[in-house]
């Protein structure tokens, strides 16, 4: 039997900020689109036989540049979205900051009507240990998202509490790899976001 492929986890990187225009519909801005298209050199492109995204915009735009490239087609998944921060819309980034803190802080509390951590968690490790169980063993994907559910990913494949300290760096783009037993075993070790384009 082939040994189980690695799974990526990747966010998008760097957006249009728009205050007019509901977070969910950005796009991305010139340079997250260079950065994703630098991403092309990552070697664990040319294996890649999956791709699966969340529904905004930002995401779908970064599956699309890895998926023209291999033409594999995309599976967006409406459920893979990023923590739900509708009640606030838009904040000015130190104010974003402040309540992205008490988010990770407060797991289960509902931030200034945010979704909870716990329930985002939950959301997105139910959907990408639904999509592994349908993707056979030996074929790689590529999950695109979001920084905030992939850093609750990310705690708990590694086993850890909820915690903003494995946040990715600033600008998005980053990606990390894991086995897919790690999301029923929560035995990743010590995952580190990577760039995409270095």
């Amino acid at each position: 039997m082939s040994r189980p492929a690695d799974c990526i986890y990747l966010t998008h990187p760097e957006v249009r900020i728009d205050p007019a225009v509901p977070v969910p519909e950005w796009g991305l801005s010139e340079r997250g689109l260079q950065r994703a298209r630098a991403g092309l050199r990552q070697p664990f492109v040319a294996d890649l036989r999956h791709i699966v995204s969340s529904n905004e915009r930002k995401a779908r735009e970064t599956a699309g540049v890895f998926a023209e490239r291999l033409a594999l087609p995309v599976l967006v998944d409406e459920a893979m979205h990023e923590n739900d921060r509708s009640a606030t819309g838009y904040l000015p980034p130190e104010e974003f900051e402040q309540v992205a803190d008490r988010f990770f802080a407060e797991p289960t509390a509902s931030v200034r009507g945010w979704e909870r951590a716990a329930d985002a968690q939950a959301r997105i490790v139910s959907r990408v240990g639904a999509h592994l169980a349908r993707i056979p063993e030996d074929e790689a994907v590529l999950f695109v998202g979001h920084g905030g559910v992939g850093t609750l990913l990310k705690c708990h494949l590694c086993g850890l509490p909820i915690s903003r300290l494995g946040d990715q760096p600033a600008g998005g783009g980053g990606f990390f790899v894991f086995s897919r037993k790690a999301v029923t075993g929560q035995d990743a070790g010590a995952l580190v976001w990577r760039p995409i384009d270095r």
